[in-house]
């Protein structure tokens, strides 16, 4: 039997990204299909789309317009075919008229206060599906509740949300990516050395994770 590679993941994404949703959850059924020959560590890195965001955040749909000039026509068919793509890979997409665009900057301080939980990837599905699926928001109440459900410390992460802990080291992150020439989310890294931006089709990510498999050490 063939040993078991290692493979390092770095995703750069956003809870508030739709790509990034559809991007990961293609990334997992290709990882399901070649599951048992790769030893996978997945790593999630910050990337505010809207950093200077106000915290009751915007209406969605006006903020589109004004950062893209999206119309209601084209916000409304952009609605459904997400919708569609993620009933393609599990993910519910729960669109609502009054959904709002939201600072994520708390959101990237858990993540990077959980990097090495083991729960890291469990709380960015938990962010996406709090935004995209449930209707909800990045308020600290709701926060720690997804916190808690996952069994990590509520208290300790009480603690950073309200002292600001690890905004600093989110902060130069995001710098770094984008010294590095990423523009745009999601972008996936395989082994520091493969980059992929925008979400790829499931095909494509089993492509990559194959030649890793077939690769001699």
């Amino acid at each position: 039997m063939d040993p078991i590679k290692p493979l390092k993941i770095d995703i750069i994404s956003d809870p508030v990204c739709p790509w990034c949703a559809i991007g990961f959850y293609r990334l997992r059924q290709a990882l399901n299909r070649v599951k048992g020959t790769l030893a996978v560590k997945i790593s999630w890195h910050p990337f505010e789309l809207n950093p200077t965001m106000a915290p009751q955040g915007e209406n969605l749909r006006k903020h589109l317009a004004k950062k893209y000039g999206t119309t209601l026509e084209q916000s409304i068919r952009a609605r459904k075919m997400l919708a569609e793509l993620g009933k393609e890979v599990g993910f519910e997409f729960n669109y609502f008229d009054e959904m709002k665009m939201l600072n994520t900057h708390d959101c990237h301080r858990l993540l990077f206060w959980a990097k090495d939980s083991g729960l890291q990837t469990r709380l960015a599905e938990a962010m996406f599906e709090e935004f995209f699926s449930n209707r909800g928001d990045f308020s600290y109440e709701r926060l720690l509740r997804l916190v808690a459900k996952l069994g990590l410390n509520s208290d300790e992460a009480k603690d950073i949300l309200t002292r600001r802990a690890y905004s600093r080291e989110v902060t130069e992150q995001q710098t770094k990516w984008r010294n590095m020439g990423i523009q745009a989310v999601p972008a996936v890294i395989f082994n520091n050395e493969k980059l992929f931006t925008g979400a790829q089709d499931v095909d494509t990510y089993q492509n990559v994770l194959e030649d890793y498999i077939n690769q001699e050490r």
